[in-house]
């Protein structure tokens, strides 16, 4: 283990710069707006901003938190380890989804200080290691971030994920329940209700599943492209700085709780040390990989206490009974505002939860 501190090379930062003002602009529809993908207005904005911003300031700013650096089984991980000043704290372990980076959890830190936090890069990721061969699945990250777990002394610990990070915290609960006090959920992994044979669906189960299928086709391309071909789409976005703010921007502004202004929720600096840590650290490639390697658990219910947190701008937030059906939920709550990225959006709802379901315990 070694503490760890970001330090991005000036050469990086001096090509990004290049290439974000060498951009060669595709042509545009003339007022369509974000009808068709991100809108060129926003974008070329943005790019002049980019070229404005301080990344120095930022990584300044993110060093001031509690890095580390830990090899489990041959494999990186980085994670801030927040450490509370009473030694037999709960530790929390908080899972990051997509498309974002141990970025999502950085307002709810300061939320959580009586509680030992790490929040991991899971691997591919942010300052992780980026898998170099086949079978890096959800379930694989979660052995890894077991290992972590163990590597930081702490044996024991509620379990928090949403997303991808929902789908190791999943694994977590059924391979290793007897480590985890709890398991809490900002969503119901979406591939479990697949698994369900069509005539035991409850009738709000087959809605869920009906708005899940409908989802997909208006925006699911992407999960299709990062699941059947992650590498073609890699090249050009881990060539193009645009291209890569355009991937990712698209996909805050449409799933987050803010009407379509994304500035409401998030500053243009949180944007762009969002997409400039996945542009320094090369990852947008790697971060495709849980799209490709599926793994899903089995619906078997784990005997770990459970909580779902529903933000109501998710992308398709589910019903209480394909949750009893899965998992042993203990409390169940709907929040007023908020969407897929739950923690970043609304930190104070976000921690109110995890300390009332800790509290529970």
């Amino acid at each position: 283990m070694s503490d760890y501190r970001i330090a991005v090379g000036q050469p990086v930062l001096d090509d990004l710069r290049a290439r974000i003002a060498a951009t060669r602009w595709p042509p545009a529809i003339a007022g369509a707006g974000w009808d068709r993908g991100t809108d060129i207005d926003y974008l070329r904005a943005l790019a002049a901003r980019w070229l404005e911003y301080d990344w120095r300031a930022q990584e300044a700013e993110l060093n001031e938190l509690d890095h580390v650096r830990i090899e489990v089984d041959g494999f990186g991980l980085h994670a801030i380890h927040q450490r509370a000043a009473d030694p037999g704290a709960v530790p929390l372990l908080l899972l990051h989804g997509w498309p974002d980076s141990f970025l999502r959890y950085r307002r709810v830190l300061p939320l959580l200080r009586d509680f030992h936090v790490v929040v991991p890069s899971l691997p591919g990721y942010g300052f992780s290691d980026k898998p170099a061969a086949p079978g890096y699945s959800t379930r694989r990250f979660a052995e890894l971030v077991a290992g972590l777990m163990t590597a930081l002394g702490h044996d024991r610990f509620i379990a928090s994920g949403g997303d991808i990070g929902g789908g190791v915290a999943d694994w977590l609960a059924h391979r290793h329940a007897d480590r985890l006090l709890g398991l809490h959920l900002t969503d119901v992994p979406y591939s479990h209700l697949l698994a369900v044979d069509a005539p035991d669906l409850t009738k709000a189960e087959r809605a869920h599943l009906a708005a899940g299928r409908a989802w997909g086709q208006r925006e699911g391309a992407y999960a299709a492209m990062q699941a059947t071909k992650p590498m073609t789409a890699a090249y050009g976005l881990s060539d193009s700085p645009l291209g890569l703010a355009a991937w990712i921007v698209e996909k805050l502004r449409a799933w987050s709780d803010c009407d379509g202004d994304l500035e409401r929720r998030f500053t243009l600096d949180d944007v762009l040390t969002h997409v400039t840590l996945y542009w320094v650290t090369n990852t947008i490639g790697t971060s495709f990989g849980p799209y490709f390697e599926r793994e899903t658990p089995g619906n078997e219910r784990p005997a770990v206490p459970t909580a779902v947190t529903l933000f109501p701008r998710d992308l398709i937030p589910a019903p209480r009974a394909f949750a009893d059906r899965i998992f042993d939920v203990r409390r169940w709550t709907e929040l007023p505002r908020g969407g897929h990225f739950g923690a970043w959006e609304e930190p104070e709802l976000f921690a109110g939860e995890l300390r009332a379901f800790a509290a529970e315990l």
